[in-house]
């Protein structure tokens, strides 16, 4: 079979390769690089993120670090399809519980880091129903103004080293929690930083996270944004204009790709 028939699973966004087209497979490919004592960063592209991406060298550093990116929102996932690659919307949120549950099963120690305390609590505990035999080393947040280049992320670090855990969540929202991951990798050996922005509020319960059929369908934005419209609604803005200027990147790739399907 020639390599035009055969779907891809990978692409770039703003210079960015999207390598994990899938819930399954970030799961399966993050649980093998842990097994071999990699450290490695996983990120999960949006287009806040693709924002951020160009205004933003520490945060453009940091993402060029990452071994592994999945595609967090539907205008990324349209952006690949359109590129050719088979892939499916993964985010944070969706990555935590199955990856604890492969911790456990694997008996991968995990920590938590972010974003505040009684968040941590209700969520450390749930994940201890919800994946049974999971081992929980460290759980602990930063401060409200932490500076992913401060002594307190430096003592952060350390903390999650000496913890002893093969997998660590970092929950403190971007661009800090991808700066501060990138930042480990020089300073953990063997350790997968995980970035996974408002999942412990979910599983806490302290943040309610849209119904399926906005996930489903692409609105997750819309009900965020009916909750928080003064914060959000620029931040959305900005995402809607950066749209047309990453479509028009992708478009060469998209010919090519279209051109190399059979008729």
């Amino acid at each position: 079979m020639s390599n035009a028939n055969v779907a891809r699973s990978d692409f770039r966004v703003e210079g960015i390769t999207v390598n994990l087209p899938s819930l399954a497979e970030a799961v399966s490919s993050i649980v093998a690089a842990t097994e071999h004592e990699e450290s490695f960063c996983v990120f999960t592209l949006n287009l806040d993120h693709c924002a951020q991406i160009r205004s933003n060298p520490e945060f453009r550093s940091a993402y060029r670090r990452a071994q592994y990116v999945t595609a967090d929102g539907f205008p990324i996932v349209a952006i690949g399809r359109m590129a050719g690659a088979a892939v499916r919307r993964t985010t944070g949120a969706d990555l935590v519980e199955p990856l604890c549950v492969a911790a456990a099963r694997n008996r991968m120690p995990i920590t938590l880091f972010g974003p505040n305390v009684t968040t941590l609590f209700h969520a450390r505990a749930r994940l201890l129903e919800r994946a049974p035999g999971l081992e929980i080393r460290d759980s602990f947040a930063p401060g409200d103004k932490f500076d992913p280049y401060s002594a307190e992320a430096d003592r952060a670090i350390a903390r999650i080293g000496e913890s002893g855990a093969k997998i660590c969540f970092v929950a403190i929202g971007a661009p800090r929690q991808e700066i501060f991951a990138a930042r480990c990798l020089d300073m953990i050996p063997g350790v997968a930083l995980i970035c996974v922005g408002a999942a412990f509020d979910f599983i806490a319960g302290t943040h309610a996270r849209a119904p399926a059929f906005f996930q489903n369908n692409g609105l997750e934005w819309l009900w965020r944004l009916s909750s928080d419209p003064r914060r959000l609604g620029p931040r959305y803005l900005r995402c809607a204009a950066a749209i047309p200027r990453l479509v028009a990147a992708v478009m060469p790739q998209a010919v090519s790709t279209r051109r190399g399907r059979p008729s």
